[in-house]
């Protein structure tokens, strides 16, 4: 492997990393919004008149299922990221694709969207979003029309 390709090796590995923070940021902060209502429906008091105690259980209990569901989605998302192997080199613009155009540089994994790298703006796409299924299949020297705006694609990772 050349020097270049050992830079870019770790400059996926660094958004990757980055991108497995944010998410298991996220789900930090779920998991304390999970507990916290938690405790405020456990510790509503039937002393309460009976309808007000009845309410805000019931609607603890659905802020709990809706951040549970919350929480899921973020599990899938690390497991998703979790598939990209960063020594992989791509012929075309495919999942886990490190895709540097004239414009931008895009990550192909996950819609979390642009992060920094070493200073460094970096799109993290999926190949669902508009973008995405543009530069889906597409080789170095292709263009694209996104926007108004032809593209070249000049490197694949």
């Amino acid at each position: 492997m050349t020097d270049n390709n050992t830079n870019y090796t770790q400059t996926k590995t660094l958004i990757l990393n980055r991108l497995k923070e944010i998410i298991d940021e996220k789900a930090a902060i779920i998991r304390t919004e999970i507990q916290l209502a938690h405790e405020t429906r456990d510790n509503e008091t039937k002393s309460n008149v009976g309808d007000k105690y009845e309410t805000t259980r019931e609607m603890m209990q659905l802020e709990i299922e809706k951040n549970r569901i919350q929480l899921h989605k973020f599990e899938v998302l690390k497991n998703e990221l979790s598939k990209i192997d960063v020594y992989k080199t791509h012929n075309k613009i495919e999942y886990g694709s490190l895709v540097i155009t004239s414009e931008n540089k895009y990550f192909i994994s996950i819609g979390l969207g642009k992060i920094e790298i070493e200073n460094d703006a970096v799109y993290c796409i999926s190949l669902i979003s508009p973008i995405g299924k543009t530069l889906q299949d597409k080789k170095v020297a292709e263009k694209i029309n996104f926007q108004g705006k032809e593209i070249l694609v000049t490197k694949i990772i």
